[in-house]
């Protein structure tokens, strides 16, 4: 495969950067440095999606018939380099990167026009309604009941893990329909809006002591069949074609850019003399380089035709292991500015002087949110057993 970018993909860099330079505010790139997770802050990810959605950017991956760009492969993989290197907050992927692509490929001609161009102004922001309390990696298992009453649905349950549910309008959510057969067979794939009565949210505070996560409750709440995506107790089938979305990869631009502010920040702390956290940081950046091998070949298949096959489990291991490699050695070097709580001073904007430096001010909180990053998502034993069949044939 032949990587070396071309004068039209170089012209194209130059003109994503100078975006980045004149669009990316002060507090946008503050807000970027400062997120202790995968997820930005309701309104710095919606402020940056605006300033992307009017460019025409907001969706790289999206074909132009519905917003998208058109860009090719390779175009797609240069954004997502440059955004990582200038410290652009991250957009919430539930719309733009899950629900969108399914509605695609699974929705109605009504479902299409209604919620897409929604998504991509942000006027809808979006939760997924997955996990339940006896059912994470074990999905088949829930059992959010939705009977059939006319032309709605009568919900009763719970969802847990609901990150983001306290913000969002709208839930793309499983539903149990039916319990005869297989569990996969009674499955259905709904969108629902938030504000129906009978849900209720409830915080979960995570060991970084954020709210992030939620469980949301159910109790006969209507909501309608034309809400329904693909076919009564299809949704297994949907929810699959969701999670190629959801472990994609796409991960080594941003991960190269955390190893860069694990090495300024040894280099600060002194930590770049030690030999053991040289030799830590080293087969660090040989994971991350290893990573972006992979999605460089997954590249130019994809830009090829051809299908890479169970990619999306892989790189979802590797780059959720990578991830929290990182996380330790910032931690290191934090050292004991790691130690104190700060989420006044961690909020873009405030006004609050840091204990230590601002860089130290996201790694334990850090740290601990991405404990999760091997969970959700499929956690990555599932992932090794998914590969083990379908690579290995085991």
């Amino acid at each position: 495969m032949n990587l070396d970018l071309t004068p039209e993909e170089l012209a194209f860099r130059d003109e994503v950067r100078d975006f980045l330079a004149a669009a990316l505010t002060p507090e946008l790139r503050e807000a970027g440095r400062r997120a202790t997770s995968v997820f930005s802050d309701k309104r710095h990810s919606l402020e940056w999606q605006r300033i992307l959605h009017a460019r025409g950017w907001v969706a790289p991956s999206w074909p132009v018939e519905y917003g998208g760009p058109g860009w090719s492969e390779m175009q797609r993989h240069i954004f997502a380099a440059e955004c990582a290197r200038a410290g652009a907050p991250s957009l919430a992927p539930m719309g733009l990167k899950m629900v969108g692509p399914v509605i695609m490929g699974y929705g109605t001609a009504d479902q299409k026009a209604h919620y897409l161009p929604r998504i991509l102004s942000g006027e809808d922001y979006w939760c997924q309604g997955y996990s339940e309390p006896g059912a994470g990696s074990d999905l088949a298992s829930l059992q959010l009941r939705a009977e059939r009453d006319g032309d709605h649905y009568v919900l009763n349950g719970s969802k847990i893990w609901t990150t983001h549910a306290h913000w969002a309008n709208r839930m793309f959510c499983l539903v149990r329909t039916s319990r005869e057969g297989k569990p996969q067979a009674g499955i259905t794939f709904l969108l629902l809006d938030m504000d129906a009565p009978g849900i209720r949210v409830r915080p979960i505070v995570t060991l970084a002591g954020e709210h992030e996560v939620n469980e949301v409750f159910f109790e006969n709440v209507r909501t309608p069949v034309s809400g329904r995506v693909g076919e009564e107790n299809q949704g297994w089938t949907v929810a699959k074609y969701l999670l190629e979305f959801e472990r994609g990869g796409g991960s080594a631009p941003g991960l190269q850019a955390m190893l860069q502010r694990v090495r300024a920040a040894a280099g600060a702390s002194g930590l770049l003399t030690e030999p053991g956290f040289r030799r830590s940081l080293g087969a660090a950046e040989v994971a991350v380089q290893a990573i972006e091998a992979s999605e460089l070949r997954i590249l130019a298949s994809l830009s090829a035709g051809r299908n890479p096959g169970p990619a999306s489990s892989m790189l979802k291991t590797q780059g959720a292991e990578a991830l929290q490699m990182i996380d330790e050695l910032m931690l290191e070097a934090a050292g004991t500015y790691a130690a104190p709580d700060q989420p006044g001073a961690r909020a873009a904007g405030s006004n609050l002087d840091p204990v230590g430096p601002e860089w130290a001010l996201t790694a334990a909180p850090r740290y601990l949110n991405d404990r999760a990053a091997t969970i959700y998502g499929g956690s990555n034993e599932i992932q090794r057993d998914i590969m083990a069949r379908l690579v290995l044939g085991l």
